[in-house]
Parts: C-alpha cells; sequence; structure tokens
C-alpha cells in the first residue's frame, strides 16, 4: 500500500533536461522531509537534492547548484526534481526517498523509497 513511483527518466542529450517525478500512494508526503538520490554502477549512492518537510530547507548536491531545481506540491502528494543542463555524468538511477521528519537526513535514515529510474546521458 505504502510506494513511492519515480517516473520522467530517460534517455537525453549533454545539456538537456529532464523531469522526475516521484508520486507517492498509501501516505501522505505533507509530513515527510523529501529526497532524491542517485547510484551509478561500482559507485555509492549520493544525495542529490533534498526538501524540508516545511518547504524551508532545500539542498543540493554541489555539482548539480543551479542546474536541478527540487519542488514539492503537497495537493498532488507529488514531488519533483527539474533537472537542466544535463551532464553525462549525471547518468544514474534516480530514486526518490521519504522520511518522516521536518528536516532531510542520510540516507539511512529515509523510511520509504522508490523503485528508482534510469537517467542516462549521453549523445
Amino acid at each position: 500500500q505504502v510506494q513511492l513511483v519515480e517516473s520522467g527518466g530517460g534517455l537525453v542529450q549533454p545539456g538537456g533536461s529532464l523531469r522526475l517525478s516521484c508520486a507517492a500512494s498509501g501516505f501522505t508526503l505533507d509530513y515527510y522531509a523529501i529526497g532524491w538520490f542517485r547510484q551509478a554502477p561500482g559507485k555509492e549512492r549520493e544525495g542529490v537534492s533534498c526538501i524540508s518537510m516545511t518547504y524551508d530547507v532545500i539542498y543540493y548536491k554541489d555539482s548539480v547548484k543551479g542546474r536541478f531545481t527540487i519542488s514539492r506540491d503537497n495537493a498532488k502528494n507529488t514531488v519533483y526534481l527539474q533537472m537542466n543542463s544535463l551532464k553525462p555524468e549525471d547518468t544514474a538511477v534516480y530514486y526518490c526517498a521519504a522520511h518522516q521528519a521536518l528536516y532531510c537526513s542520510t540516507y539511512d535514515r529515509y523510511e520509504y523509497w522508490g523503485q528508482g529510474t534510469q537517467v542516462t546521458v549521453s549523445s
């Protein structure tokens, strides 16, 4: 019943854009901090961005600052990650996760995870 489902991934050329969506069912995102993570083969999972429950604290990994934008729409029970100026090094499986707390935390504290969506940046 409790699910997070990512969508919006795909193949894009360098410099292109994608918008990822994370839709929740079985619970309400209003009371969760939401994070986006990514993992490439042979590499550790890394935090990309997160947004606090109250919207006022937003984090971006240094390498995506100025290119990615996180947002949430509680009425739609959905969180988004707008990704612009994509680079080949952004290629990874992207996951959204929910943490029942005011603020974001390390990945091990997130209670719910989506199945991931593949983002491939290549010419």
